[in-house]
């Protein structure tokens, strides 16, 4: 579900979690974490410099990975799935007059083809307008879900790094250089260890395997249209 401005959206909202919940973490760290398979065996066990123990997290992938994620996501793109329909009928039409207009142009007389270019004109920034706001409100709703997961997770993530001794957990959602981690090996990784907490937690079962798509892939855009519109033809007159 991201771009970068996506994910500057979960990180932020992220830390802002971690903030607030490590300023009162010291009363609720004596409460167990909802148990995961192996999760205390899997607590990293490297340190930094004067023993400070260091993990990583990739929090856009956990979110995606999440039973919940999966299933909300998943019922999102179907929900989308009418305005990617129209969208698309958009594009075959603008194509379509485009197509018309490079292989008649030529023939017409000037009213016919400047009528023709109009049209082509307005149809393109119509699309050009429906798509954006459908990735728009697309991202909106990508967003909330995000944001409805992460105010849960949150809590989890701060209870196992209090249980298991850590000092520093960094988000390595986004790869450096943008991100702050050039490299880290897995051993140091604790997704997979919150998202099935976090599955222990929310209850949501497993969804079903799909043979035509991995159950714990990021849905793919819903407001992008079959084909991407051409370049918008010239016109007799200077373009608006």
């Amino acid at each position: 579900m991201t771009s970068k401005f996506a994910r500057v959206l979960i990180a932020a909202a992220f830390i802002i979690s971690i903030t607030a919940l490590a300023q009162t973490d010291s009363a609720a760290a004596a409460q167990p974490m909802p148990s995961a398979p192996s999760a205390a065996a899997a607590a990293p066990t490297t340190t930094g410099a004067g023993g400070t123990k260091i993990g990583t997290i990739n929090v856009e992938q956990a979110i995606f990975a999440t039973n919940e994620g999966q299933r909300d996501f998943e019922a999102l793109s179907k929900k989308l799935e009418p305005k990617q329909n129209e969208l698309k009928n958009m594009n075959d039409e603008l194509e379509s007059l485009k197509k018309q207009l490079n292989t008649q142009g030529d023939k017409l007389n000037d009213e016919s083809r400047g009528t023709l270019v109009k049209q082509v004109e307005q149809k393109q920034k119509s699309f050009e307008r429906a798509m954006q706001d459908a990735r728009d409100d697309a991202q909106n709703q990508q967003n909330e879900i995000a944001q409805k997961i992460l105010q849960k997770m949150a809590p989890l993530l701060v209870k196992y790094a209090g249980e298991n001794g850590f000092g520093v957990i960094i988000d390595t959602s986004n790869p450096w250089p943008q991100g702050p981690v050039l490299w880290a090996g897995p051993s140091v990784d604790i997704t997979k260890v919150v998202v099935d907490a976090y599955n222990v937690q929310s209850g949501v079962p497993a969804p079903a395997p799909s043979a035509s798509k991995p159950a714990a892939s990021k849905p793919a855009p819903t407001t992008k249209p079959a084909t991407t519109p051409a370049t918008k033809p010239q016109a007799t007159a200077p373009p608006k």
